[in-house]
């Protein structure tokens, strides 16, 4: 299809937009050892979607763009339903899910911090940052 492969072509030139969702706090059970998995702890995770936004600024309608009630909606149920031991799984779980839920996302960034981790030392966040694009 011709349209998809303009589509492809302005997004490797930077020439989409940005739908992002930041600060979204979720309370999960991750953690290397078996007493962090057990008590849990609160996630902070930011998430940006790259996508063409022209068609929702064209039509004024939500289906037109990538809806960010629905990104928070599988952001909250990537981090509760499944532990992990470590939050890079849990960051390529959450990429691989909103890659496959939004077919215009050409690329998804995902933040995870998890707030106050058990490092030994007064810290305010330590996670992860990844990048994925189909």
């Amino acid at each position: 299809m011709p349209g998809r492969d303009f589509l492809h072509f302005e997004c490797t030139l930077g020439l989409v937009d940005t739908v992002f969702v930041e600060g979204l706090l979720v309370y999960a059970h991750h953690g290397a050892t078996d007493e962090e998995q057990a008590v849990g702890r609160p996630y902070s995770v930011d998430v940006w979607l790259e996508v063409d936004t022209r068609p929702a600024g064209q039509s004024d309608r939500l289906g037109d763009t990538v809806d960010y009630g629905k990104v928070s909606a599988i952001v909250h149920e990537v981090l509760t339903s499944h532990r992990s031991r470590l939050v890079e799984h849990v960051a390529e779980r959450l990429s691989d899910r909103l890659l496959g839920s939004f077919a215009s996302v050409v690329s998804v960034r995902v933040r995870i911090e998890k707030l106050s981790p058990p490092t030994g030392f007064l810290c305010d966040a330590a996670g992860v940052e990844i990048t994925r694009t189909r």
